[in-house]
């Protein structure tokens, strides 16, 4: 390269990541670690810190924007790489968008001792955007679900994702930032050794709202689950190859497998049989009740006398397009309730900007038709009193929707889903994770069920009592108790009280620093 000209040798160079940008690079990594399938929860924190250490004080926004982008892109590039399988080019899309926001949080955060409250507030909005847009969200690798396996976890029965979001960037900003608890990391910085009352602030902040945690896993009234009786569920899964698609699969090959190990069931060892989302198929022209599926259904209903909760994908009346439910049918022989799944998978479920897609040649056909999103709120009645918080598959990454049935008193929270289509575990196991955070947020055993894995058990402290293997044929049956009549803190506030007060932190950091630089 030394024998370039000058101007193309500086061209040259500025297309090589500066030592700053790499150092934000191994920080988004560190966080990337921290998720599950690797999961070293710690690892959140120190990519957090090393992410600070090459921001500095001093940097201008432009070498804070470039920073910012590669600490995103280390993060997403290996927390989303199962989307490699799905579509490589929409991962590499996905993943500079969201490196993205990461760029814009830092650059629009203060470089004075302030930063060390500004920045964890910037980049928690960040994500926060993230959990809404684009498509109605996309929350996935996220950091609070590398946290479900730390002592941490329970901060977000106090404020959701958001608060446990900011939680770990302040703490990780604090320690590396103008702090003397590191006055050596911020000799080698350049920052005053001995440090700035702002790192103890931050850090002593994010300390106060773990201590109050055990306060906020809530006992109201506002509904009796008392007086009903533990619920034995039967989890079925049927097995199966992973890494298949709806297109090049047998749908009743599927519905048979779990058909297979439903009638398998003793009568009398369970109270309710749960399968897995999507595994009836129903042919084009008919619906589910009309079908031959639905009668058997109905039958290992009636000789178990138990409800089967039953995920279903059948046409809209005109059939232009499709309904993706879970069903509850009694041993009646009836179909007493159902929900229609809200958040659809984009370009899983729906295809945004179809016709656009379509002009430039993408493979639209993938998603021929679009899911049809429902409008009722995410609850099931069973015939026995209890009442199902249901989040479909994608949903259990959005914990507004597992509040949504707490809110109306669910005694359980199930999550039917299907991950078949996915090669290697990467997002069954953040999948797991996200239903051991609903768990932990709502103080409420959560169920999940997959047709190839993961199923899981997970316990309301956000323990997985069981788990099933991927591929296997399985039935996991596992006791519950009601939680209808507990709402946690977060249950009450949601998750836009804590955006806006990160705005107003963002906002504060910017301001004190010039009110407290002007002359008496």
């Amino acid at each position: 390269m030394t024998d370039l000209p000058p101007a193309r040798r500086m061209r040259w160079r500025s297309l090589v990541p500066r030592r700053s940008a790499l150092t934000a690079l191994v920080g988004g990594v560190l966080v990337a670690l921290a998720l599950p399938p690797w999961g070293f929860w710690p690892l959140a924190f120190v990519g957090v810190a090393v992410f600070e250490s090459a921001l500095g004080r001093t940097a201008g926004r432009a070498a804070r924007a470039r920073a910012g982008w590669w600490f995103g892109a280390g993060w997403m590039l290996l927390g989303m790489v199962w989307m490699w399988f799905l579509t490589a080019p929409g991962y590499l899309v996905a993943a500079a968008l969201f490196a993205g926001f990461h760029s814009l949080a830092a650059a629009v955060t203060p470089t004075g001792p302030w930063r060390v409250i500004a920045r964890p507030a910037a980049h928690t909005l960040a994500e926060a955007v993230r959990f809404v847009f684009p498509w109605g969200g996309v929350p996935l690798a996220s950091l609070p679900i590398s946290q479900v396996s730390g002592p941490f976890a329970e901060i977000s029965r106090v404020g959701g994702p958001v608060l446990l979001t900011w939680f770990v960037f302040q703490v990780g900003f604090s320690l590396a930032g103008p702090s003397p608890f590191v006055p050596e990391l911020a000799r080698k910085r350049g920052a005053p050794a001995k440090g700035h009352w702002h790192g103890v602030a931050g850090l002593a902040l994010a300390l106060v709202v773990w201590a109050v945690t055990p306060l906020s896993a809530g006992t109201g009234t506002q509904y009796d689950s008392a007086g009903l009786p533990p619920l034995r569920i039967g989890v079925v899964q049927g097995g199966g190859e992973q890494g298949t698609h709806a297109i090049d699969t047998d749908p009743r090959l599927v519905f048979d497998r779990h058909l297979e190990i439903t009638s398998r069931i003793d009568a009398g060892s369970v109270d309710m049989v749960l399968w897995p989302e999507n595994v009836i198929d129903i042919p084009r022209g008919e619906t589910f009740a009309d079908s031959e599926m639905f009668d058997l259904v109905a039958a290992e209903a009636a000789r178990l006398d138990v409800p089967v909760v039953v995920g279903i994908t059948e046409d809209t009346a005109d059939g232009a397009n499709f309904l993706n439910a879970q069903v509850v049918v009694t041993p009646a022989g009836e179909i007493t309730d159902r929900y229609d799944k809200v958040r659809r998978v984009p370009f899983g479920e729906y295809m945004p900007w179809r016709g656009l897609l379509d002009a430039l040649g993408a493979p639209t056909d993938m998603v021929p038709r679009d899911a049809v999103a429902g409008t009722e709120p995410g609850l099931l009645d069973l015939p026995n009193g209890w009442k199902l918080g249901v989040v479909i598959s994608w949903e259990v990454f959005f914990g507004g929707r597992a509040n949504e049935g707490a809110e109306l008193g669910a005694d359980v929270i199930v999550n039917p889903t299907n991950g078949s289509s996915y090669t290697w575990t990467v997002l069954q196991s953040q999948q797991v994770a996200s239903s051991r955070l609903r768990a932990i947020e709502q103080n409420r055993w959560v169920v999940q069920a997959a047709p190839t894995g993961f199923s899981a058990v997970v316990s309301p402290d956000g323990e997985v009592v069981e788990r099933t293997g991927v591929s296997e044929p399985r039935l996991l049956v596992h006791e519950v108790e009601p939680r209808g009549h507990v709402r946690t803190w977060y249950s009450h506030t949601g998750d836009i009280p804590w955006v806006v007060l990160a705005l107003l932190v963002l906002g504060g950091a910017w301001v004190v620093p010039v009110r407290q630089s002007r002359p008496r």
